[in-house]
């Protein structure tokens, strides 16, 4: 109980019951102790708490991520004041691609690459987001240039086999779970396998919030839970908005029975993860000290995102003062990322120009 919340029952149980609760109240026995008057009161305090953390809930579901400048005029990026004034804070990554590459003369770049919004177009089935042909081919081109990691929300077995390319790491579950590429890969600074698994202790109890969440949400229609092995992902992308409220009152049910998990929101997702210490920023300066970099000012970082969740990683970016973030968006959005690009097939663009230029400048150094 908070000190505002002791001071309002201790307040009450001096005045008597009479003068705090309503005659529409819960029946109140004539012999109604301080104690049970507590215990009343700290049950409608629950209530109201729970009550007003699924608006919450709802208003930022409404949100979605990360959040929207809050504008009018923000249905499309040409032409308003917002977007001109965002343009010129997170210009477009192709239009800036000299001076990104410019800004890498003697140092490595490590590409990093959220998976859904980002490689893949959002689709409604979350198991339908299969990357493209073309982008697949595209990514394998990066990754044998530069080291490549793939840094989403999704169980790493899952979007492995989305991407099926041997030569990447994969970090899982917001970087939770991260393996490195096969033996065949030529980066070979960090141990092959399993590097990283944070918080195996929590899967056992990960497993129980996802079988109690299929069953408290199979009532309400669009709703997809997906096992990510080490958090728990409850897509609404196909929900009725009347029902987000209900769904959020199911979520919060369950999550209330697990102090020791938190949740976090993506892309018309909730998710719910263990409160530990760990986020895409984190498996970012992992997998950097991991390939060698940790304290190297001879890398430059570059981490491409569409979502909430790739904040951390922009952030960690900006407050090294080293690298890029790239925010994949067609409307506005507070950001820590540099730049911006609108969708995938931008995305692909930009990967297809970086891949252009490594091989023109492998070329020139040889015949120099």
């Amino acid at each position: 109980m908070t000190n505002q919340q002791n001071v309002v029952v201790l307040d009450v149980i001096s005045r008597g019951v009479s003068n705090v609760l309503p005659r529409s109240s819960l029946p109140v026995p004539k012999s109604f102790s301080p104690q049970d008057l507590k215990m009343l009161l700290m049950k409608r305090l629950e209530a109201e708490n729970g009550g007003a953390k699924i608006s919450a809930w709802v208003d930022s579901m409404r949100a979605s991520s990360p959040t929207r400048i809050k504008s009018s005029t923000t249905a499309s990026l040409p032409e308003t004041d917002d977007t001109s004034s965002w343009i010129v804070h997170h210009p477009s990554a192709l239009s800036m691609f000299e001076q990104i590459v410019a800004a890498s003369k003697g140092k490595q770049i490590v590409m990093f690459l959220d998976y859904d919004g980002t490689l893949s177009p959002i689709v409604e089935d979350p198991d339908q987001a299969f990357m493209p042909k073309e982008m697949r081919a595209t990514v394998r081109d990066v990754a044998r240039y530069f080291p490549t990691a793939i840094v989403t929300g999704r169980c790493r077995d899952k979007v492995y086999s989305f991407v099926k390319l041997a030569g990447l790491y994969y970090a899982g579950s917001h970087g939770m779970d991260i393996k490195g590429p096969s033996k065949s890969c030529k980066y070979k600074k960090g141990n092959q396998g399993v590097l990283f698994q944070a918080a195996s202790e929590f899967l056992p109890m990960i497993d129980e919030v996802y079988k109690d969440l299929v069953e408290k949400t199979k009532s309400i229609p669009g709703t997809k839970v997906e096992n990510n092995k080490f958090c728990v992902s409850v897509h609404f992308r196909c929900v009725d908005e009347k029902s987000w409220a209900a769904l959020a009152e199911q979520v919060r049910s369950v999550l209330n029975h697990y102090p020791k998990l938190k949740l976090t929101q993506g892309r018309k997702v909730l998710e719910i993860r263990p409160t530990i210490k760990w986020d895409k920023g984190r498996a970012l300066e992992f997998l950097l000290e991991s390939l060698g970099y940790a304290n190297s000012t001879n890398v430059l970082p570059v981490y491409i995102g569409d979502d909430r969740s790739d904040e951390d990683a922009f952030k960690v970016l900006r407050e090294r003062g080293q690298g890029f973030g790239i925010l994949v968006s067609k409307l506005p959005k507070e950001t820590n990322a540099s730049y911006s690009l609108q969708e995938p097939s931008e995305v692909k663009e930009f990967l297809k120009r970086l891949v252009d230029w490594k091989e023109m400048s492998q070329r020139a150094a040889k015949c120099a």
